[in-house]
């Protein structure tokens, strides 16, 4: 039997838009009325932990409410012919929630809370995170978010992903971001590259 070519897939904002998740970057976007550092890195958390809580919380609330769109569903579809493989710079779980089987978190998971001071104890969460909710350790809980200023974790496994791409298809996402914007360096050479920029207002 011929084995299956692996696709890898990056994802970014925009295949989540049209189920009604907001973007960064869109002129409504989520950091209007906030500066980025007050509400996405590690000293806007210590400074005003309520106002990041809050933030999140209200994000966490949105998702519950929105389901998978079209974009999401093709992806699972793919599967039925390719070795998939989905690398999202997206918080959300609206490619699990599709079907899809392997999904690598890039940015982190709205769907999580984790320790202040160890981030290896990760616990689902469906609720909102206040002030005095607990990890095990007694530690506050927070979003299972990587901030800006912070390392991202799974790079290294994403680089392990892209490099045995036979096929990569990137969808929603502009590259700005980095150190996601970087991937592409790690692609075999003569690998074809598949680009569909959903576009948001910068």
């Amino acid at each position: 039997m011929k084995e299956k070519k692996k696709v890898v897939i990056l994802t970014g904002a925009g295949i989540s838009a049209e189920s009604g998740i907001q973007t960064f970057r869109d002129a409504n976007g989520l950091w209007e009325g906030h500066d980025v550092m007050e509400v996405a890195s590690p000293e806007g958390f210590k400074k005003n932990p309520e106002l990041v809580l809050d933030f999140y919380n209200q994000r966490r609330r949105q998702l519950l409410q929105v389901k998978p769109n079209t974009a999401h569903k093709k992806l699972v579809a793919l599967e039925k012919k390719y070795n998939v493989s989905i690398i999202t710079q997206n918080v959300d779980d609206l490619h699990e929630r599709a079907g899809s089987k392997d999904v690598l978190h890039l940015h982190g998971e709205l769907l999580k809370a984790r320790s202040t001071n160890n981030p290896n104890l990760v616990y689902d969460c469906k609720i909102d995170i206040n002030i005095g909710d607990l990890c095990e350790n007694n530690s506050q809980l927070r979003p299972h978010i990587v901030w800006f200023g912070e390392a991202v974790p799974l790079f290294e496994k994403a680089i392990e992903i892209i490099a045995d791409a036979d096929i990569l298809v990137i969808i929603g996402t502009s590259m700005q971001v980095y150190p996601a914007a970087s991937l592409v360096q790690y692609i075999m050479y003569k690998t074809p590259i598949y680009f569909h920029y959903c576009p948001i207002k910068v």
